[in-house]
């Protein structure tokens, strides 16, 4: 049986420590403190061919402390919660802050937005697994797939749970706590055929132990999706449409949370830089946030600056909204911070949804791409060109599976040319989307 992780006294602790820190701060000779402590524990097990391959206990906490002295500004953090170990991170801290540059940007968020809604957002759901239960849910979900006829082999299949609290705390006086929790179960198989073998996977992942896909389901899906990429070929080479998978189309939501976050624009480092009010999508299009949404996988009522988050709309029909901002990137491009130190929390997009049938109807000859490989994305270009593989559609119909094939493009370009989006919306993580289909994209095949 693990430990039990008792996130009530872990949250007083951490609570207490970061009120320990801003107070000594502040008697140390800062003019503002921020302070930030987590602690999280989890096991995981993993297991292949049958066989337990690694159990794994983890236990990580760490205190973070910024301070600022004028506008100068030091850091400094510590793994060790202890009250002697705050003590002399906060002392570190000072002293960095008197040796380093004035930034006329650093500081607090101002007081007025401190988040003072604070409500129980639902989303730690604690799994109290024994590991001989744990490893019992792995083997079943491994088993399934292997059981399904044309699984030569598995890659193994692992269990996951955690659970953890957040702390953040400064010398306006805020200070808020957040329990959470995420659990996931994946497995990997390996299918052969004449023209050799083929590898794929499946996963299910939730704040609730409860929302988890069964260990049986998973597997048999894991097995599904490998056995059908044997046989795969390369595509033809040419410019045609892409229909990127629901799992996938998360991804080109993120490059553009990536492009419209402050920290690249006051860089220069964005393809998206001074395109406030611009058109970047079809008119049927929006995009936004919504972080206080209940049992959600990002929610929260504070962000990292303590400021309170709120409903964000990015994109609004079709056109650059808002960008992605902190209160220090808010400075620095003479703007006021989103709510968004940590990123952006349940991305959920609104449009039209069609079917995957329509979907490939519309696209007529083309390449659904249903796994991405390489980093080719140039964030300050848009310069868009990845490994993949997939399917090859032709009149409507997936024909067969296709490999070694590469797709190239701009975002923006694709941005502007997204064409449909599918009602098959993938809620394992924060981003929820279907899959989007792009009008036209370069294929490079055999």
């Amino acid at each position: 049986m693990t430990q039990a992780f008792d996130a009530a006294a872990q949250q007083t602790l951490l609570e207490s420590r970061a009120r320990m820190a801003v107070e000594l701060a502040r008697r140390l000779g800062a003019d503002a403190c921020e302070v930030g402590g987590s602690v999280d524990q989890g096991v995981s097990v993993s297991v292949r061919e049958g066989e337990v391959e690694t159990v794994e206990l983890s236990r990580d906490q760490g205190i973070a402390v910024t301070v600022y002295v004028g506008q100068r500004k030091g850091s400094a953090s510590s793994s060790d919660a202890g009250e002697a170990s705050v003590r002399a991170v906060v002392e570190k801290a000072l002293a960095i802050a008197r040796h380093t540059g004035e930034d006329p940007a650093s500081g607090l968020a101002d007081a007025r937005l401190m988040a003072t809604e604070l409500p129980d957002l639902d989303v730690h759901h604690p799994w109290p697994l024994s590991i001989d239960e744990a490893t019992d849910l792995a083997l079943r979900c491994e088993s399934a797939g292997r059981g399904m006829a044309g699984i030569k082999s598995s890659d193994g299949a692992s269990l996951s749970t955690g659970e953890g609290v957040r702390v953040y705390a400064n010398s306006h006086g805020f200070l808020g706590s957040q329990s959470g929790s995420r659990h996931s179960l994946s497995c990997m198989l390996i299918a052969e055929d004449e023209n050799g073998m083929q590898r794929d996977y499946d996963y299910t992942s939730a704040r609730a132990p409860r929302d988890l896909a069964t260990a049986e389901a998973v597997g048999e899906s894991a097995a599904r999706r490998t056995l059908q990429r044997l046989g795969a070929r390369r595509p033809a080479t040419g410019r045609m449409p892409v229909l990127f998978d629901s799992t996938l189309a998360s991804g080109l939501v993120g490059h553009l949370m990536g492009a419209i976050a402050g920290g690249a624009l006051y860089r220069q480092a964005s393809f998206l830089c001074e395109r406030l009010n611009d058109a970047l999508f079809p008119e049927w299009f929006s995009l936004g946030e919504r972080p206080m949404e209940v049992g959600a996988m990002a929610s929260s009522p504070f962000d990292g600056d303590g400021v309170q988050t709120r409903d964000n709309v990015f994109i609004r029909d079709g056109r650059l909204a808002s960008y992605m901002l902190s209160a220090y990137s808010a400075r620095r491009l003479g703007l006021e911070t989103t709510g968004n130190a940590g990123g952006a929390r349940n991305l959920r997009l609104t449009a039209p949804l069609e079917s995957r049938e329509a979907l490939l109807a519309r696209m007529g000859r083309g390449v659904l791409v249903t796994e991405l490989m390489g980093q080719g994305v140039n964030g300050v270009t848009g310069d868009y060109s990845r490994g993949a593989a997939g399917f090859w559609v032709e009149e409507g119909r997936i024909q067969h599976p296709v490999e070694e094939f590469t797709i190239a493009g701009n975002l923006e370009t694709m941005f502007k040319g997204l064409i449909g989006i599918g009602d098959d919306i993938d809620t394992r993580g924060s981003i929820h989307t279907g899959s989007w289909l792009v009008d036209e994209m370069m294929v490079a095949g055999g």
